[in-house]
């Protein structure tokens, strides 16, 4: 039960819809159909992908992760030693049956958009790769994270790409490297003490909070030139500015203060996750069949 318990604070139960639900919206949005392609990819980002993200990060951040006071609850957990072997097992295990079902109903587009998805959530945290320690990269490759389940989706329904939905992934996009980034602020001093490089190691606490403020702005005026009612959405990027905003003259030495922007959030993304669901529900009903 104990392994059990640790397993499942590893694989952060409060950031599971923000992989599932990116891909269910985007398939059911293109196809309108709840098949079996839907629900093993809605299962899949739901927890095994989680799993997979978080818990070899956390294995392979463990030593980082006991200098970080954050750690250990719902913001991740501090995995002993002794599970790191079975996490990995937990996760080659719960990943690979999904990854062969979902591989076996695609297309090759599809395929290399999984491939770069699950590329990315190795990439970020294994050793020899570690692209959470390359600044800008670490942004790039957590945003990745979240995208790319969306890019599948439409990938695998065989969504013809087109100028808006261009401007909706690209401003989604931003919007995780400003997450990605305003989250790697507060860590920035356990992140030197861990000798981790991040964006926030390298521009500092400040630099790296303005820097997110300005990647939440631009990532909505993307969202200007999506189908209507897709530029609403523009607004839901305000509540995220005004959440990092106090922190725009935060220094290296005050940057753990950023926790509690962190912490908002994560609670944040509920209610814009419903606010979306809204605008998703507005748009399947007043727009055509994508495809």
């Amino acid at each position: 039960m104990r392994t059990l318990e640790q397993l499942l604070l590893s694989s952060r139960p409060l950031s599971w819809v923000n992989t599932a639900f990116p891909f269910a919206a985007a398939y059911y949005l293109a196809t309108r159909d709840l098949d079996l392609a839907f629900w093993i990819g809605t299962i899949y980002f739901l927890i095994p992908y989680n799993l997979a993200m978080y818990g070899i990060n956390d294995v392979f951040d463990y030593e980082s992760d006991l200098r970080n006071p954050r750690k250990g609850g719902v913001e991740g957990a501090v995995l002993d030693r002794s599970l790191h072997r079975t996490t990995i097992i937990a996760v080659l295990v719960t990943n690979i049956p999904f990854v062969i079902a979902l591989v076996a109903l695609g297309s090759p587009v599809s395929w290399l958009v999984l491939a770069v998805s699950l590329f990315a959530v190795v990439a970020y945290s294994a050793k020899g790769l570690r692209f959470k320690e390359v600044p800008f990269l670490d942004s790039i490759t957590s945003s990745t994270h979240f995208v790319s389940p969306a890019a599948y989706g439409l990938a695998l329904a065989g969504v013809v790409v087109e100028p808006a939905l261009v401007a909706l992934l690209a401003g989604y996009f931003l919007w995780g490297i400003a997450s990605h980034a305003f989250g790697a602020v507060q860590d920035v001093i356990a992140d030197r003490l861990g000798g981790i490089a991040s964006i926030g190691t390298v521009l500092g606490a400040r630099a790296t909070a303005r820097f997110a403020l300005l990647a939440y702005l631009v990532g909505g005026l993307l969202l200007l030139g999506t189908t209507w009612p897709g530029p609403l959405g523009a607004l839901l990027v305000l509540p995220y500015v005004a959440n990092v905003a106090p922190f725009w003259n935060v220094t290296d030495e005050t940057a753990e203060s950023a926790n509690r922007g962190w912490k908002r959030f994560l609670w944040l993304n509920f209610v814009t996750g419903f606010l979306v669901t809204l605008l998703l529900i507005w748009y399947a009903l007043s727009a055509p069949l994508a495809g």
